[in-house]
């Protein structure tokens, strides 16, 4: 063992420019090849966290008017959402259906806590609404409950912003504020990474606009669909439902209209794997250049080793040591100068993060231990197939023609 690997170290300093140029072709690749993953992974990690998130896992649902006739109707009848359709939705589709609720986006108003008051719009929502924003957290107090939605409680959750902008000097829980000549109770209070919605309870929310009954829009929150196929079906079972309690045709699109934000997640996925399957074959090309140069390396020593395994060949050394020397010398170069490659790449990616890592559509540009393994892997494979050929060929080599060679 210790032959080889000085073996190996004398090869190393016996041509030690072409073997660094050579080196530096794999170090380059290996380089491009880490850098170009991490800058996949920044996109792959973006898109998972905006469109494949426990909140993006949805389809909405607004309502439109018919385009045919049906059933004695005429074509053109406006179709309005109302409340009951959101336990119909979830009775009728239980397989799929996580939850169903809706927003209500209310007008400006002042708020006022007696001596502060800020001019912002607020959101009637359901007490589900939180657990859809991985980016908010709440931090004092409680969120919307159902209670507040059966009795149409008079209580806001307030970002962290506004409650340190009315109560600037006090603990904003249990206070009171004004607003549209009611009295709301803070009951809780939320940090967030952008934004800053005033939540309200739906039904209070319906209250205040006038709206009994009517919904704006429906968003029906989905669980254990995995593909695109069983999002378009999940899409069509919700449209029959509609159809059913609204009386309009079943394939009438118009009648209500859907936005499927699971099967768009799911189709950009395609999107992201077509990417990621590219930038590893631009990277593996990248490498291959580098794979050719430690193959002409080790047939060039070879050659010049011609004598030197005539002789080994000569004394009794068996064909398979000779072949497992000069594969060695191979995996060593390619392995060396690529995990030189591998930790600049590293360092460059941890630099990129540093840099974008925290923008809305690049997230975390590294690469992680699995992507080290795979990397170390292929050197490992690369470097064996570089010297496979130079190391058959001095197989080929007759001990009595090599005595010979000079």
């Amino acid at each position: 063992m210790f032959d080889l690997v000085n073996e190996i170290l004398q090869t190393l300093r016996h041509n030690k420019l072409r073997t660094g140029l050579t080196g530096f072709a794999v170090a380059w690749g290996i380089f491009i090849l880490i850098v170009l993953l991490g800058v996949g992974n920044g996109v792959t990690n973006a898109f998972r966290e905006n469109m494949l998130s426990p909140g993006s896992q949805r389809i909405e649902i607004w309502g439109g008017r018919t385009s045919k006739p049906f059933h004695g109707y005429k074509e053109g009848r406006s179709i309005e959402l109302k409340n009951p359709d959101i336990a119909t939705i979830r009775q009728e589709n239980k397989s799929f259906v996580n939850d169903v609720i809706s927003t209500i986006y209310g007008t400006t108003q002042e708020i006022s806590s007696g001596r502060y008051s800020i001019k912002t719009d607020y959101n009637g929502v359901f007490p589900s609404e939180m657990g859809l924003h991985n980016e908010s957290k709440l931090t004092k107090g409680r969120f919307i409950n159902d209670k507040d939605m059966s009795t149409k409680s008079k209580v806001m959750v307030l970002p962290e912003e506004y409650a340190k902008r009315l109560f600037p000097d006090e603990d904003a829980i249990g206070k009171r504020v004004a607003m549209n000549g009611l009295s709301f109770q803070i009951v809780g209070v939320y940090t967030t990474g952008w934004g800053n919605a005033i939540y309200i309870p739906y039904t209070t929310a319906q209250m205040l606009m006038g709206k009994a009954d009517d919904l704006g829009s429906i968003s029906v929150q989905l669980k254990g669909l995995s593909t695109e196929e069983e999002g378009d079906n999940a899409e069509t079972q919700l449209r029959q439902t509609l159809s059913q309690i609204h009386d309009f045709a079943p394939d009438d699109k118009r009648a209500v209209w859907i936005w499927n934000q699971f099967s768009m997640g799911m189709r950009g996925m395609q999107v992201n794997n077509i990417l990621s399957l590219s930038i590893w074959i631009l990277g593996l090309l990248t490498l291959l250049s580098g794979i050719v140069g430690i193959s002409n390396i080790m047939f060039v020593s070879v050659r010049e080793r011609t004598h030197e395994i005539g002789i080994r060949r000569a004394i009794g050394a068996k064909p398979r040591s000779i072949l497992i020397q000069i594969m060695a010398e191979s995996v060593a170069i390619t392995t060396l100068f690529g995990y030189i490659g591998i930790v600049l790449g590293t360092i460059a990616t941890t630099i990129i993060d540093k840099i974008f890592g925290n923008e809305e559509m690049f997230q975390n540009p590294t690469v992680d231990l699995g992507i080290a393994i795979q990397v170390t892997i292929i050197l490992i494979i690369a470097g064996a197939l570089a010297g496979l050929f130079p190391a058959l060929k001095s197989l080929k080599v007759k001990p009595v023609e090599a005595l010979r060679d000079e």
